[in-house]
């Protein structure tokens, strides 16, 4: 009976796969389409050969003659004409145009200023296969400046493939709903009942495996607050959640904690632990400090409770290439 369900599931699966396929397709030719209209607009325009009527003109004939298609009225047109003008140039973004959705390439278009930033929300929408939601959801919290400045540099890496680049130095855990005072324990069931908004944030190659995760030393029980397992590492990493200021104390229970998961529950084939301490605030100083002679991979992170402001953030950049340029000059004189 085993052994026929799971020809059952493997059918199942050609099944889901083929329709997931058949939509990627339809997607790419859509996409394609979009972009040889909007460079057709594009081309005519530039030429001169027609007036300021044009486009207009074109959105009542087509809805003339194809009343059933629709987005191609004139604001959809003027979006095509500003999607191929945006990537024409960019050899490294044109290749990415047809593997998102066309909503999500308007949400990124009306959202970033920058080639980088687009191009790394389209890395993310293609990894981690965004809906509209959880996209402008990153977008609204500053996904892209938070990496940078997690990274310490301004020049963003596509796809995280280092530890450090897989988290930032800053989550925005506006979706939890605490109010201004609540304990370490109110706020762990917080994220634990929004579970799925947690993992947007901290990133979809997370799988959660439990809260309050039972680990024993000697005689004694001891319990990690959350333990997940990241696919893109290969390794367990243990969450643990403070409502204060990092404090250096906490380093050496996570030490402790992450010991204890490799002597024990990591797999033979899975790569040393990895802590994340995500406190309410942190002293760079202290942290540098407490992690100078400290060799387990570990994470100091702070928590928003609320949106932080993009200008905010963009400043924060700012800064950082201002001490960049003056560092560089210091090295050149």
């Amino acid at each position: 009976m085993n052994e026929m369900k799971n020809d059952f599931i493997a059918i199942v699966n050609l099944i889901q796969q083929s329709r997931e396929n058949a939509l990627r397709k339809v997607n790419e030719e859509l996409i394609l389409l979009y972009w040889n209209v909007g460079k057709y607009i594009s081309e005519q325009l530039e030429s001169q050969k027609w007036g300021s009527s044009y486009v207009d003109e074109l959105a009542s004939f087509i809805s003339n003659s194809c009343p059933e298609v629709k987005g191609f009225n004139r604001r959809g047109l003027y979006r095509m004409k500003q999607f191929y003008e945006t990537y024409k140039n960019n050899e490294f973004v044109s290749p990415l145009v047809t593997q998102i959705s066309w909503t999500n390439h308007l949400l990124i278009l009306s959202g970033t200023k920058t080639d980088e930033e687009r191009a790394f929300y389209m890395h993310l929408c293609i990894r981690e296969r965004y809906s509209k939601r959880e996209l402008q959801r990153q977008l609204d919290s500053g996904y892209f400046e938070r990496y940078l400045l997690s990274a310490g540099k301004l020049e963003p890496v596509p796809i995280p493939s280092t530890i450090s680049n897989n988290f930032l130095d800053t989550y925005v855990l506006e979706f939890l709903g605490l109010s201004d005072k609540f304990s370490e324990f109110e706020f762990k069931k917080a994220i634990i009942a929004n579970l799925k908004d947690f993992i947007l944030e901290i990133g979809k190659d997370f799988t959660f495996v439990g809260e309050e995760y039972r680990v024993m030393v000697g005689n004694s029980d001891y319990y990690i607050d959350l333990l997940f397992y990241h696919r893109g590492l290969g390794c367990l990493v243990a969450f643990e959640l403070k409502i204060g200021a990092f404090k250096p104390e906490h380093l050496g229970k996570m030490n402790f904690y992450l010991e204890a998961l490799d002597r024990e529950h990591k797999r033979y084939n899975e790569n040393p632990s990895v802590g994340v301490i995500l406190c309410a605030s942190k002293d760079d100083e202290v942290v540098e400090f407490a992690l100078s002679r400290s060799m387990s991979p570990t994470m100091i992170s702070e928590y928003s409770l609320k949106l932080i402001d993009k200008n905010l953030l963009r400043l924060k950049l700012h800064e950082l290439a201002e001490m960049a340029d003056f560092n560089q000059l210091e090295d050149e004189g």
